[in-house]
């Protein structure tokens, strides 16, 4: 078991190292060769993990490598932690990140840095996977860090393009804004608990309970503070509303990068760790209403823009933002079992509907407008079940009351879970979520048949040149596709009884707070029927209204935005966070930093200071020159004036 663990977290970095130092060597076949077959090992291995882990009688297992550093009382190690909520993330990272290595064989296969760009896939995978397996607040941060760097590698890859550039620098600061609230969240539980490693942390916990601070003549709890301050952390990595914005411009790297980067891997960072931080966050009421709250304006936030996008991968992007509200919303109201039950579903639909979108841009040569699109279902079939497939997922369709808990795609059972979850929390902050939640799944509905209506249905809309040239993805392409539209169709049938059902309790073991998930998912049970039938009831009525809007009557969409310009109007520019952020954040501080230029280094420091003194020699020595002249008599006059100095000096100064 803990040589399987350990090849889990290297081989990744073994073949990112292998590809990218040795690419030159080797060629771009063997650097796919090695990646695609480290991840896939890798994915077997987790299968192995997972299966002995979840179902078996160890339900934890620490792997000590070495003491990392050691500053006065301060020991930090390197040690790898695997419990079951390690295990269901590895399943997801190593399972995503291994069809995304093999679909990229095919997507890039034109590109003419291959070998770069798969070691960077890797080297992410790398990072996510110490992210997951951290047995400590230090490595945690190691691993969010090196998320953040390879994400940043991944966004600009395409570096030749300016967007690109822009996108791979706002995905980079929005995320430090996030992970300087992470930093100071970890330094407060140091400070707190005298340690940084998880297990010692959690057991002293009710004690961190008790403990507060005076800050401006006011006693504040300090548990609640520090999981306030690390929630800005998940904030940031998730997306979440207020730190968003880096989103949707991730968009401008290769299509692989989105589905790596928005399905399994960096935007589920905040989600694991909210989760993996339960015993902190079980005992900061507070801010867990706050994850619930934010949580619950994201995911209607964000699909209220997913209803205007016309960018395929735009769309499927603010749906992960989205998706990812549910799951915050989720652990807020302690349903964290629920919440981890939807980012493993969500992995496997979304990254699903992402390629599949990459499969479609690739079909149409790079055509990423879905207005240039239509009737894309005769050249390419097989990605038009496949993402019909995604699309029913993400939307949660099924049928209830089949085989106890329904029968249906696995968003239907992982979405539903958590919106009976935040009803049955019977609070405040619950019921805001519920309905958040069910007006997010109508809109989810609507703008994924959007998508599906306006690429696949009616006539092609674009250049006739590129239709006579479309066709359907090559099999390395396809293979991955079918791999994820399986755990699309079945992962939330196999799982519902691991993660939110009878048999919860053996399967998680103590990776996750007990208590609080024990007593939200016997609420979530107890909900009234109509509790649980209204989010399908939301989604049928969205997707049945956008067949109506994009099938049956194309002129009504037109005529809604006419109806409603202002709303549209403010949706389709993303409720102008990023020109409120430039207004208010950008410009002042390129005006401050203009003025210090300018006014300070330029004028002031360099003014009185070197280039002053330069300027200053300079003058003299201009003076000076005048009387290199090369006439004799100036010579001679300048001798005499220099002897008369002399003379006058040693008159009055000498005695």
């Amino acid at each position: 078991m803990d040589l399987a663990i350990k090849l889990i977290v290297l081989l990744p970095l073994l073949a990112a190292a292998i590809a990218g130092l040795f690419c030159r060597v080797i060629g771009d076949r063997p650097a796919q060769i090695v990646t695609c077959a480290a991840l896939l090992i890798a994915a077997a291995l987790s299968i192995l993990v997972f299966a002995t882990i979840g179902f078996g009688h160890e339900k934890q297992v620490i792997v000590p490598l070495f003491t990392w550093m050691t500053s006065g009382t301060l020991e930090v190690g390197w040690s790898l932690r695997v419990d079951t909520l390690t295990a269901v993330m590895l399943i997801v990272v190593t399972g995503v990140s291994s069809m995304v290595h093999v679909y990229s064989v095919g997507y890039m296969a034109e590109d003419p840095s291959i070998p770069r760009f798969m070691s960077y896939l890797s080297l992410f995978t790398f990072f996510m996977l110490m992210l997951v397996t951290a047995d400590n607040l230090v490595q945690l941060f190691f691993g969010w860090e090196g998320v953040g760097l390879a994400s940043y590698l991944l966004i600009g890859f395409w570096y030749d393009r300016p967007s690109a550039n822009a996108a791979a620098i706002k995905a980079f600061v929005v995320n430090r804004v996030g992970d300087f609230g992470f930093a100071l969240g970890i330094f407060a539980v140091w400070m707190l608990s005298g340690s940084v490693d998880l297990k010692e942390v959690f057991d002293k916990a009710p004690e961190m309970a008790q403990a507060s601070f005076m800050f401006l003549g006011y006693q504040v709890p300090a548990l609640e503070t520090a999981c306030l301050l690390l929630f800005v952390g998940a904030m940031g990595k998730s997306a979440q509303l207020g730190l968003h914005t880096w989103l949707p411009d991730a968009m401008e790297g290769p299509t692989p990068v989105s589905a790596l980067i928005h399905a399994a891997t960096m935007v589920t960072a905040g989600v694991f760790m909210v989760c993996r931080l339960s015993p902190l966050f079980e005992l900061a009421p507070t801010a867990s209403a706050v994850v619930t709250l934010v949580g619950a304006a994201t995911a209607f936030f964000a699909a209220t823009i997913g209803l205007t996008q016309f960018d395929i991968k735009r769309v499927v992007a603010y749906s992960t933002c989205s998706q990812l509200g549910y799951m915050f919303f989720a652990a807020g109201v302690g349903a964290y079992s629920a919440a981890m039950f939807h980012l493993m579903t969500h992995a496997f639909f979304k990254a699903l509907l992402f390629l599949g979108s990459g499969s479609v841009i690739h079909c149409l040569h790079h055509e990423q407008d879905m207005r240039n699109m239509g009737g894309v279902k005769e050249k390419a079939p097989q990605t038009f079940i496949l993402m019909w497939i995604g699309t029913l997922a993400l939307a949660g369709i099924g049928v209830p009351f089949i085989l106890g808990h329904g029968l249906g795609f696995a968003g239907f059972y992982s979405k539903d879970a958590i919106l009976e979850a935040s009803y049955g929390a019977h609070s405040t902050v619950g019921q805001i979520a519920y309905w958040l939640g069910v007006v997010g799944a109508f809109m989810t509905a609507f703008y994924s048949a959007r998508l599906m209506f306006m690429t696949f249905y009616g006539t092609y809309r674009g250049d006739h040149h590129t239709w006579d040239h479309a066709h359907e993805s090559p099999p390395v392409m396809l293979i991955p596709l079918y791999v994820l539209a399986a755990g699309a169709l079945l992962s939330g049938l196999v799982a519902y009884g691991w993660f939110v059902g009878e048999g919860w309790e053996n399967f998680w073991g103590t990776s996750i707070a007990v208590k609080a998930t024990e007593h939200i998912l016997h609420a979530m049970h107890e909900v009234d029927t109509w509790v649980k039938l209204l989010p399908l009831v939301a989604a049928l009525s969205g997707m049945a209204l956008s067949y109506y809007y994009y099938v049956v009557n194309p002129a009504m969409p037109a005529k809604t935005i006419r109806a409603f310009k202002p709303l549209h109007t403010l949706f389709y520019n993303k409720w102008y966070f990023d020109e409120l952020y430039d207004a208010m954040l950008v410009q002042p501080a390129l005006a401050i930093g203009r003025l210090f230029w300018k006014k300070g280094d330029g004028a002031t420091i360099d003014g009185l200071g070197p280039d002053g003194l330069a300027a200053r020699a300079n003058d003299v020595a201009g003076v000076l020159s005048r009387f290199q002249s090369g006439y004799l008599y100036h010579y001679a006059f300048v001798m005499l004036v220099g002897v008369a100095a002399l003379v006058s000096y040693f008159m009055l100064f000498v005695r």
